[in-house]
């Protein structure tokens, strides 16, 4: 029996503010107001220091209806774990909320596919899932998580994983959404990263994982999340998506005025 963890938050006061209420500033500051919000399949969103790419995120979140449970898939920056890592049972506390894991979505994942463990070492002190939750938190306090990180895969296995996913989602009668966290570019100048950056954001725009993986393959894009990205296309190909839209790009240049070593940022909605 997997044990119930209570996950600290791990880049609080670097990634965003800890303390509660300059926390929740922050992420008002990238709210944005008044939009029409769409019944989201998946969206993808950054994970950079809120600084960076929080308008990005902020974008995202503003833009979609909060489902019952978001399905967040990160990429495994700190090599431990699980090569596909579930954190199934317990709790991630944030400074404005702690989230619940939704252990009926979680144990069916690890039911669909052998390719999931459930593993919670790729998680503690892993950023990429953590980053989303104030947002989220913003817009809600009821909604629970099912957390995934991706170590590796390949491409076929990204194909299966997907679609394991998507018949989970469909037996489900609560409304769930995906979140893939990938930031696009690393470290180049402002025009090779939003040159690159565009050729993979056409591709996932198209709703076309294959397009993606072969893109960010062939031009050496240096794209953290592309896996959370191509799995997250095949479940929502398997959902019925048909629909992309571009909410947000930006680079850390936009901040930092360093036009030399960028990275990018995109927010994208599927449904």
């Amino acid at each position: 029996m997997d044990n119930f963890v209570n996950r600290k938050p791990f880049v609080a006061g670097q990634f965003y503010e800890k303390n509660p209420f300059l926390l929740a500033k922050q992420v008002d500051k990238f709210i944005v107001k008044d939009t029409n919000k769409v019944n989201a399949t998946a969206v993808i969103s950054p994970h950079a220091g809120f600084i960076y790419s929080g308008s990005v995120a902020g974008a995202v979140y503003s833009n979609i209806n909060i489902p019952n449970t978001f399905i967040l898939i990160g990429p495994n920056h700190t090599g431990l774990g699980s090569p596909l890592s579930v954190f199934s049972k317990g709790i991630w506390e944030t400074p404005l909320h702690n989230f619940e894991v939704d252990e009926s979505i979680t144990s069916s994942l690890l039911s669909s596919c052998n390719h999931f463990i459930s593993d919670v070492n790729a998680h503690i002190y892993e950023h990429s899932i953590e980053v989303q939750l104030p947002f989220i938190a913003f817009f809600s306090k009821e909604v629970k998580i099912a957390p995934i990180c991706v170590m590796r895969a390949s491409l076929s296995q990204c194909k299966e994983i997907g679609e394991a996913i998507a018949k989970v989602i469909k037996t489900q009668k609560k409304k769930i959404v995906l979140v893939a966290s990938s930031d696009m570019s690393h470290y180049v100048d402002e025009e090779t990263a939003r040159d690159l950056d565009n050729y993979a954001i056409r591709e996932i725009l198209k709703i076309n994982p294959e397009g993606l993986y072969n893109v960010v393959s062939q031009k050496y894009i240096s794209m953290c999340g592309v896996l959370p990205v191509i799995i997250t296309l095949y479940a929502a190909l398997s959902l019925g998506a048909i629909n992309s839209t571009l909410i947000k790009y930006t680079t850390s240049a936009e901040v930092s005025g360093d036009y030399k070593h960028v990275v990018g940022y995109a927010g994208i909605l599927i449904n």
